[in-house]
């Protein structure tokens, strides 16, 4: 059996080293970016599909960040190029960057692009490269991580000042989810953007997603510590590909849609745990009548856990969350229907193994999950999880850790 594979993040240098020379390798002869910029992946921590219910969530930015060289034109075509996708460039013109008629990778880019533009800013076409080691595909938001890079990196060379601050930053957040909804086509909600644009290292984001909040209300940053804790939060990369374009997203969107309009509510955020019985009943007995009464008593039971999380390490008891990050992943897997075989393996071996709790992160149906592990017991969580996956016949899995580190820059 092979080692587990450790997933290292890169300095800052090494990052914006690697950048810079493909800038100069794809531009040749005239290869010299206006600068680089840089966006984290996120992970959370608790609070999942709660994002577009007008709940909360509680991520934490990843080490591991995405690299955008970038150049600004003086007309409105971009040329973009990734080292994820050698030899070749994507190009159009922001004139023709519309709902509907663009696609491809650099859907996610121009479309950043074109949501500051329609919010009225005066932003020109740009050439661009990529580089990331921000794992594709394992529900880390790489696609985030992406927007939010070419959105700092526009901001500064436009000198539009919005990431300044943490109001400007949370409408440079919703230019991203407006490029990953509308151009892109991927129907998320803000949580994966704001995480990465509005973290801060040593700190966990406490997102409150209502409607109608201020930018400096709707974000509170609250320390989150588990080194000081002795402990670790430990990412598996399942390599089951994670993907929110294939419809099971948006089902379970539209599933708490409609059971929020049958109860007569504006979000299911509006349900409390002690009205969730009530509820629940009052669903009635229409065909899809119980597949409704799971997904909101996840979504209602998973807004209470997180605000006890919350809780917990504010007072700090953070070696006492775990049994919340257990439920979570409990109510994933059975009342929202998200899970996968390789996420449950995971939460098993790890719990077994001495994890404290473990959990699916992201939208689910693959991707990664995570683990709050004593450190002296990661490597015998790691052993665990790896044979674990091997003894199943399924691809090794990869391993990081995921100290709350710091925002797009």
């Amino acid at each position: 059996m092979t080692s587990p594979e450790w997933l290292e993040s890169w300095s800052a240098d090494d990052g914006a080293a690697r950048v810079r020379t493909l800038f100069a390798e794809v531009f040749d002869g005239d290869g010299t970016p206006d600068g680089v910029w840089s966006a984290p992946g996120r992970v959370n921590l608790i609070g999942e599909h709660t994002d577009y219910n007008a709940g909360l969530a509680l991520p934490v930015a990843l080490p591991h960040r995405t690299y955008v060289a970038l150049r600004s034109r003086t007309d409105d075509l971009v040329r973009l190029s990734s080292a994820q996708a050698p030899g070749r460039t994507w190009e159009t013109r922001l004139t023709d960057v519309a709902p509907g008629q663009t696609s491809g990778w650099g859907a996610y880019v121009a479309g950043v692009a074109w949501a500051l533009r329609d919010a009225g800013h005066e932003v020109t076409g740009f050439d661009a490269v990529v580089d990331s080691c921000v794992p594709f595909g394992a529900g880390l938001s790489s696609s985030a991580a992406l927007e939010c890079a070419v959105a700092v990196a526009l901001d500064a060379v436009h000198g539009l000042g919005r990431a300044a601050d943490d109001a400007g930053r949370a409408e440079l957040a919703a230019a991203c989810v407006r490029a990953e909804n509308e151009i892109a086509g991927a129907p998320t909600g803000g949580m994966d953007q704001a995480a990465s644009l509005r973290c801060s290292a040593g700190h966990a984001l406490l997102l409150d997603c209502r409607p109608g909040l201020s930018a400096l209300d709707s974000a509170t940053a609250v320390p989150f510590d588990p080194a000081g804790a002795g402990l670790a939060l430990l990412v598996v990369d399942t390599r089951a590909e994670h993907a929110l374009v294939d419809g099971q997203y948006a089902e379970r969107r539209a599933s708490c849609e409609r059971a929020a309009e049958m109860l007569r509510v504006a979000s299911l955020r509006e349900v409390s745990p002690d009205a969730l019985e009530n509820a629940l009943r009052r669903l009635g007995g229409a065909e899809d009548a119980e597949v409704l009464r799971r997904r909101v008593r996840h979504v209602v039971t998973e807004i209470a856990r997180t605000e006890e999380f919350a809780a917990r390490v504010r007072a700090g008891r953070v070696d006492e969350v775990g049994p919340l990050m257990t439920a979570s992943h409990v109510s994933l897997r059975d009342d929202y229907e998200v899970s996968a075989r390789e996420l449950d393996l995971v939460v098993d071996a790890a719990l077994a193994a001495g994890a404290l709790g473990a959990r699916m992160t992201g939208g689910g149906f693959g991707g990664s999950a995570i683990a709050l592990v004593p450190v002296g017991q990661v490597d015998t969580v790691v052993t665990a999880v790896h044979e674990a996956f091997a003894d199943a016949g399924l691809p090794a899995p990869g391993f990081l850790l995921a100290p709350p580190s710091a925002p797009a820059a």
